[in-house]
């Protein structure tokens, strides 16, 4: 096992949590602590899931929070660029980044449910 913070998925979830701290400082106010406040928040988990998976016997329950908080991402992030938040170049390497997560996250996930039926006895 692999220590969380040299994983591959770790050091993407990281640069996300980057690029949103950077984005999101430029929110306006009123969406500042509600909009920005969140995507930083569900990064934050992000990086928080990878290190429980990492270390769980079964890694599927954290891996699809994983694939979930994903989702929440990218969602906020589209609205903000749509409300001219954030620009477009930022948003889509905002974007090519929680695609590179999301892909390795469920190419983990499968890994993880082909582990788990191989363990699985016969009945």
């Amino acid at each position: 096992m692999a220590l969380h913070h040299e994983l591959v998925i770790y050091k993407a979830a990281y640069d996300l949590l980057g690029m949103a701290i950077d984005v999101t400082q430029n929110f306006p106010r009123d969406f500042k602590r509600t909009v920005g406040e969140t995507i930083r928040t569900e990064c934050t988990e992000l990086m928080t899931l990878i290190m429980r998976a990492n270390i769980a016997r079964d890694k599927v329950p954290h891996l699809e929070q994983l694939l979930e908080r994903i989702q929440v991402i990218e969602v906020l992030l589209r609205v903000a660029k749509d409300k001219r938040w954030i620009d477009v170049k930022k948003y889509a390497a905002a974007i090519e980044v929680t695609t590179s997560v999301s892909k390795q996250g469920q190419g983990w996930k499968k890994q993880s449910e082909e582990a788990n039926a191989k363990a699985a006895p016969a009945a």
